[in-house]
């Protein structure tokens, strides 16, 4: 593939047939040879074997049919500044909201009309963020994104996975869809991806120009408004052991989830867990 719309978008894109993971292979390149991989470098496939996701979960799809992208950012500000630790923790919600954005702007372009279907009756299908980084469709997965931490400290790898056009029997589980089975047209690999890198690169820029403060910058505004996980009831499976059920309100200036405990109402802040949307 060429990918010559998402080559303009960045600094650096190799494009790989195979890779066992697009994370490993852009930290050990980017570790080995840091100037050969600045700011803005991306590795990408369709077709990874060892992929991985948030929990040490496994991340597989059949080859040609998700793409697993991984960029590389070195964040400084204007002035050549790190970020404050704090900022670190936003990383993930910027490229969920990137990413929502971008699926969003496909789903909507690319719907195509079902015979004997008005276009007023045809469904409109609702793309959101769910707390810290997933994107669904209709309540439906169909990206996941995981961040890692070069060894040295020097930078932030951002994988996802997208799910482009596996049909009803590639799914790997009940809850994940694929653009091609909501829009019902396959997807052009490259169109999706530079649309998912042109929204990141924008997002990262403004994050830095305000230090990596989320609310100058209007990062809190936007992800808290594409984020469904917000209003909603969930259950999040907290570190160690232990659940929290409740109401979903607010992210907080850090990137924390807020929630009502639904046992005695007191509000808690969450960091990290597994988030579950639950339907009553």
């Amino acid at each position: 593939m060429e990918f010559s719309l998402s080559r303009t978008e960045v600094s650096r894109f190799e494009y790989r047939s195979e890779a066992a993971s697009t994370n490993d292979v852009l930290r050990e390149h980017a570790t080995a040879d840091a100037a050969a991989w600045p700011d803005l470098s991306v590795v990408v496939t369709d077709n990874q074997t060892q992929g991985r996701g948030r929990l040490g979960r496994v991340w597989l799809a059949p080859t040609g049919k998700a793409l697993a992208i991984s960029v590389l950012i070195r964040p400084r500000t204007t002035t050549g500044e790190t970020l404050p630790q704090h900022s670190l923790g936003w990383f993930p919600l910027l490229a969920g909201a990137a990413m929502t954005r971008a699926v969003r702007g496909v789903v909507e372009a690319g719907m195509q009309p079902v015979a004997g279907v008005k276009e007023a009756e045809d469904p409109r299908h609702e793309v959101t963020l769910k707390w810290p980084n997933d994107v669904l469709i209709d309540g439906y997965k169909v990206c996941g994104i995981l961040c890692e931490l070069l060894p040295d400290a020097s930078g932030i790898i951002i994988g996802a996975g997208l799910n482009l056009s596996l049909d009803e029997h590639d799914l790997p589980t009940l809850t994940s869809t694929s653009l091609l089975l909501v829009t019902r047209s396959k997807p052009d690999p490259d169109a999706v991806l530079a649309a998912y890198l042109r929204e990141l690169v924008t997002l990262y820029r403004v994050f830095l120009a305000a230090h990596g403060d989320a609310l100058r910058s209007g990062l809190h505004t936007d992800v808290s408004a594409l984020c469904g996980t917000l209003g909603s009831v969930v259950r999040v499976e907290l570190p160690g052991d232990g659940d929290l059920i409740g109401t979903a309100t607010a992210i907080d200036s850090g990137g924390r989830l807020t929630v009502i405990n639904q046992t005695d109402g007191e509000e808690r802040s969450v960091a990290a867990g597994d988030v579950t949307h639950l339907r009553y």
